[in-house]
């Protein structure tokens, strides 16, 4: 029977994905994966951590600038292996097969089908404000989002970065016209107010605010997980890593500005929904605030949502093509041209998790793990450039300090992620590596099979 499949023309593995997607392509990934849900919460726990108005804007603005450097490193990589795959082609080409192997098997059971998971059932919890349907009704609606943009992405992925510029485009429409809005409605004297009480001051306050806003930075590195499939990635995945951290920076700190000119910092360290909060105080939003907010947060998580069922697939259709995965995972559909088969599956996962409860609490455990791959993937860099063979299109300047600092601000996550919950962190790195060592030392051993057996022919 898999013989059969596999021989049957719609199904060839020969196939490879073509590079079709542009600039603003490669920018709407990093800056649609980036800018999700969590802004509307994030501002509000940056300034219960910062203390007041300046610093929480300070926080954002340096939070974002030492947040450079990690687009440098994976700018410098994705140049230098210009392939689908991302973290997972980092470690392989460094020489750890085994990390490379983890790499994909966290990111599959993990990361990638709970995020698809948790944003379509955001998106239908939103909706929902509207409609006022609940229960199984939100799955089934959540269910049918991630077929809707399953179908979009398995059809074309030009057609996919065309709608995902577009969306992306749409999605920060809201925010600037907040921002432009909001500017006119700011109390200056808000902006200078002293810390509220308890809060800590000066300096360690500062770096508390800056800590809180690493979470509003990461994933601007999406675009890596599909270099193969972008234009001339010299100059393209530099030019979209640089762009999408200077686009987001400049959001989160007008938005900050915007947000604590309008809530006393009192307030808004407290509030649950602080955007929505901001925006009913300007005049003529007032009582409608909920109602906008609502809607912006589900062009919003749209965008994330498609994203991440666009680029997440890639790392397995890499590890496929290595070896290393479910063979399955590495055709490419002969008229689509898409690794069609890792995206229906990981939709699948998805979908399943959807009527899966806690999924929230399950994306906690896993974590501090997905935390201490990407801190190794700066590493890997050291590794790299010792390499006569490593020959990157785009070699990013100071990269010792740029790697540094990459890895140092990942650190901090990762110490605080321990902190909070190290019971869990310790459990998932178990799980990670019990499960995963005799699935990599199965699948090793059957590829030493298979080059033996090509050998002696």
């Amino acid at each position: 029977m898999s013989m059969e499949i596999n021989k049957a023309p719609n199904l060839d593995s020969s196939v490879e994905l073509k590079r079709k997607l542009g600039l603003g392509a490669a920018v709407a990934l990093g800056v649609g994966t980036t800018v999700g849900s969590g802004i509307f919460s994030s501002v509000g726990s940056v300034a219960s951590a910062a203390g007041c108005a300046a610093f929480t804007i300070l926080a954002f603005l340096i939070g974002g600038i030492i947040n450079i450097p990690a687009n440098l490193v994976y700018a410098e990589l994705a140049t230098a292996y210009p392939e689908d795959g991302g973290q997972y082609v980092y470690f392989r080409e460094a020489g750890s097969r085994p990390l490379a192997f983890f790499c994909g098997w966290i990111s599959f059971w993990a990361t990638d089908p709970p995020s698809i998971s948790i944003m379509a059932l955001a998106i239908a919890n939103y909706l929902a404000f509207f409609t006022g349907f609940s229960g199984l009704t939100v799955k089934f609606v959540a269910t049918a989002l991630v077929l809707i943009f399953m179908a979009l992405h398995l059809r074309s992925v030009e057609g996919g970065g065309r709608f995902q510029t577009f969306i992306t485009a749409f999605k920060i429409l809201p925010f600037v016209l907040l921002i432009g809005i909001g500017l006119f409605y700011i109390n200056g004297g808000m902006l200078v107010e002293p810390a509220h009480a308890g809060a800590k001051t000066g300096i360690l306050a500062l770096l508390a605010g800056i800590s809180a806003t690493t979470w509003s930075y990461d994933g601007m590195g999406a675009v890596c997980y599909m270099t193969g499939e972008i234009k001339d990635p010299k100059k393209t995945m530099p030019r979209a890593l640089i762009i999408t951290v200077s686009i987001v920076i400049v959001l989160y700190t007008f938005l900050s500005t915007v947000v604590t000119g309008l809530l006393p910092i009192s307030d808004l360290a407290k509030a649950d929904a602080p955007v929505a909060l901001a925006a009913s105080k300007i005049p003529f939003i007032g009582s409608q605030a909920g109602t906008i907010t609502a809607i912006m947060a589900i062009i919003v998580i749209i965008g994330s949502l498609s994203s991440c069922i666009m680029f997440q697939p890639r790392i397995e259709y890499a590890m496929a093509k290595d070896g290393l995965f479910f063979k399955s995972f590495g055709k490419v559909h002969p008229k689509w041209e898409t690794p069609y088969f890792s995206i229906i599956v990981q939709c699948a996962v998805g979908i399943i998790l959807i009527f899966a409860s806690n999924i929230s609490n399950l994306l906690g455990y896993f974590t501090l793990v997905a935390l201490l791959k990407n801190f190794m993937t700066f590493g890997t860099v050291f590794v790299h450039r010792k390499k006569a063979t490593y020959k990157p299109l785009w070699k990013m300047p100071a990269w010792r300090l740029m790697a540094s600092v990459a890895m140092f601000m990942t650190f901090t996550l990762i110490a605080s992620t321990f902190m909070w919950a190290p019971v869990q962190g310790i459990v998932a790195a178990v799980m990670i590596v019990v499960t995963g060592l005799p699935v990599y030392y199965y699948w090793e051993k059957r590829n030493k099979a298979i080059a033996e057996n090509q050998s002696s022919k």
